[in-house]
């Protein structure tokens, strides 16, 4: 069972995680892999790999994609080369914009 959140998914992402969970376990069992055995060479619980296979949104997300890699499960791109190249071009894109978004603040008005 799934603990409750403290703050509200869309049904979107807690299918998406529900997914990523499944696809997790059926890959870990395709490799005759046991939850130890995964958990073990993930360096995390037994139990945090549990959550991850049940889709739980409260797992850290590195666990989350180290479990996955660890797994075959593509999360992107299916070759690392392509991965990297999609992260140089957001990277360069990123830079290009803005540091911080800011509204600009309306000065007080005083005047009497």
């Amino acid at each position: 069972m799934v603990k409750p959140v403290s703050r509200p998914f869309s049904q979107y992402s807690l299918d998406a995680l529900a997914l990523l969970g499944q696809l997790v376990r059926e890959a870990r069992m395709g490799k005759s892999m046991t939850t130890t055995d995964l958990a073990t060479r993930a360096g995390i619980s037994r139990a945090l790999l549990q959550r991850i296979e049940r889709g739980d949104p409260g797992c850290s997300i590195g666990a989350v994609f180290e479990v996955a890699t660890l797994c075959g499960v593509p999360l992107f791109d299916q070759e690392q080369r392509q991965l990297t190249t999609h992260l140089a071009l957001h990277r360069e894109k990123m830079a290009l914009l803005p540091k911080a978004v800011r509204t600009r603040s309306k000065g007080v008005k005083d005047d009497f």
